[in-house]
């Protein structure tokens, strides 16, 4: 029995989800990339522009830019790439089968003489 894998992306690929979005999937993309939540990845660009005055703000729209749309038949979270690898069922052999035995019969009642 010869098992062949599914193709897969020989490299993580960034990209803007369809499904998981808030606004443009910019922080869902990220999310996947690097397999931590999406919410942390919407977090840390809320304290990130709080700490800078709103200049690491600015990181969003140019990644909206720059990031390509996955395509809208690629599978659903998680990514491909990121999923354990199928495991090959082993064959089962059933156990031998047991003879039946018929219950004995029942007593009648009163005894013939």
């Amino acid at each position: 029995m010869t098992y062949t894998a599914p193709p897969q992306p020989p490299y993580k690929q960034l990209r803007r989800p369809v499904t998981d979005r808030m606004i443009a999937g910019v922080a869902s993309g990220l999310g996947r990339y690097f397999a931590v939540d999406p919410t942390l990845v919407r977090v840390v660009f809320a304290v990130a522009g709080l700490l800078t005055g709103g200049l690491a703000l600015l990181a969003y729209p140019i990644m909206w830019f720059l990031m390509p749309e996955e395509p809208a038949d690629a599978p659903a979270w998680p990514h491909p790439a990121q999923a354990p690898p199928p495991t090959v069922a082993q064959p089962t052999v059933a156990p031998p089968a047991q003879p039946t035995v018929a219950p004995p019969a029942p007593p009648t009642y009163p005894p013939a003489a």
